[in-house]
């Protein structure tokens, strides 16, 4: 079971080298990409740099083009498919059909990942890009349960690979709509939910606000902890919700007068706890989201997750997190808690 972690620039992925990983994933710089911030991803002779260090260490370099291009964007996306193939990217991760066609006819020879940007939920959509592109691994988006990844591994031929820590999102993967309604600029087109041209902070000597292309996201008091100003994480009052005993209220007391997560409250993905049951139904790799963050966040997290998997292959009927290994995750997750999220339903 493989941990393939983030590298949103050179150091990041040598932090992942050095501390375990057996595979990183980058991006090229631009709307190729799904992590398209400035400052980010990779030229094309970084990227050289970040492979033969990879390689170095034994380590396998897999490249994202995880965007679906529009018609203007098409030609760029087929010269950031040549560009993957040419480096010598041991998989490209492709989200878009019109992509995959197009590298399994060009380069039929290179090995092909579907993206969690594809959104195949169900065997047959993964048996789909199997027969169709010659996809050889698939990753799922974090919407299934732990019940259904293990009935969709009894049923497929192709390698899975699953989220096991990091940023989670209320949409599906693929198919969010939802900061388009506020950027004008779709995440599946130009590579990022929350343009940084969009992102506004505003301080005084009480609070620090942050907007989004002009719509105020969230305020916080002095000191605390501000994230990333997305509209799925943001906090707001919610008009007509006073009634709280009616059911579409329960829950949300202090609406009437009091901004609050009405959408989702920010928290970390992980998997920890159930390491054993991902490896025993075959789970071919454990991915850590993650390309936005820090040289620090990387290596830390990959650390913890090289330790933990390498115990849990040693002994999965025995295996037990330890505390200070959740303890260091919540440290680096967001909200400095974490969930199993739409793993953990146990009705199912």
């Amino acid at each position: 079971m493989e941990l393939i972690c983030p590298a949103g620039t050179l150091p990041a992925l040598k932090a992942a080298i050095d501390n375990g990983a057996d595979a990183v994933y980058l991006g090229f710089r631009g709307a190729s990409n799904a992590r398209n911030f400035p400052g980010l991803n990779f030229s094309e002779d970084e990227a050289r740099k970040g492979r033969d260090y990879a390689h170095a260490a034994g380590a396998k370099v897999l490249v994202a083009l995880n965007t679906n291009p529009s018609p203007l964007q098409w030609e760029g996306a087929c010269r950031a498919s040549d560009a993957a193939v040419e480096l010598g990217a041991d998989a490209v991760i492709v989200a878009d059909l019109g992509l995959l066609r197009y590298l399994s006819r060009r380069h039929p020879q290179q090995r092909l990942h579907l993206s969690v940007q594809g959104s195949a939920t169900n065997f047959e959509a993964i048996d789909f890009y199997a027969r169709h592109f010659g996809v050889q691994r698939v990753v799922l988006p974090r919407v299934l349960s732990l019940a259904q990844v293990k009935n969709i591994l009894k049923r497929v031929k192709v390698e899975i690979e699953v989220f096991g820590f990091g940023s989670l999102c209320v949409m599906v993967e693929g198919r969010c709509q939802l900061s388009s309604y506020v950027t004008g600029e779709s995440p599946n087109l130009s590579g990022v939910c929350s343009p940084a041209k969009a992102v506004r902070w505003e301080e005084d000597a009480t609070s620090r606000r942050s907007r989004l292309n002009g719509v105020l996201i969230d305020v916080y008091r002095q000191g605390e902890p501000a994230g990333y100003p997305t509209l799925c994480k943001g906090r707001f009052a919610v008009q007509g919700c006073t009634d709280t005993t009616s059911e579409e209220c329960a829950g949300t007391a202090e609406v009437a007068d009091k901004p609050f997560y009405a959408l989702e409250e920010p928290t970390s993905l992980s998997t920890l706890d159930i390491l054993p049951q991902l490896y025993e139904a075959g789970v071919a790799a454990i991915k850590v989201e993650g390309r936005q963050r820090s040289p620090a966040y990387v290596a830390q997290i990959t650390r913890v997750l090289r330790a933990a998997i390498d115990e849990c292959l040693k002994n999965p009927s025995g295996f037990t997190p330890r505390h200070e290994w959740i303890a260091a995750l919540d440290r680096m997750a967001e909200g400095s808690t974490h969930t199993l999220g739409a793993y953990n339903r146990p009705w199912q």
